[in-house]
């Protein structure tokens, strides 16, 4: 548990924005997203397992994935390595983690991967608790 304060206001629930990630780590997904579709998913494996707990990087492997269980994979790794993170950051289980901000968007684009693949993979529960904690953490969602 963080021993960091929850900062309550009146405008609602506490808001939680992760740190952003390196630059290094951001060139080298930049460079990525420009090779071919083949090469790309690979390069980006690689990058998830030098980086592990960048968020981002798993989100991109989700997105070079073919849809169903080897998308599935990557997203639920991310979406659970962006939990430890955002409890590391202060959130407790409540709150927003909204999308405006880019550090939020490798969990929520986990996330969101996660609702989709499980869907696709057969597991609808899964995919519902995935779709109803999107609406929960920014109700407001992409803009």
């Amino acid at each position: 548990m963080s021993d960091q304060p929850i900062n309550m206001s009146r405008s609602g629930p506490p808001e939680t924005v992760l740190p952003p990630i390196d630059v290094a780590i951001r060139h080298a997904l930049a460079q990525a997203a420009q090779e071919s579709p083949d090469d790309r998913r690979s390069t980006l494996a690689a990058l998830a397992a030098r980086y592990p707990t960048c968020l981002q990087a798993w989100a991109a492997l989700g997105r070079a994935s073919t849809p169903g269980i080897e998308a599935y994979m990557p997203f639920r790794i991310g979406y659970h390595r962006g939990l430890d993170q955002l409890r590391g950051s202060g959130w407790r289980g409540s709150g927003f983690v909204r999308w405006q901000h880019e550090s939020n968007r490798g969990f929520l684009e986990c996330l969101e991967g996660l609702a989709v693949n499980s869907r696709i993979i057969g597991e609808e529960a899964e995919a519902v608790r995935c779709e109803q904690f999107l609406i929960q953490l920014d109700p407001r969602g992409r803009p």
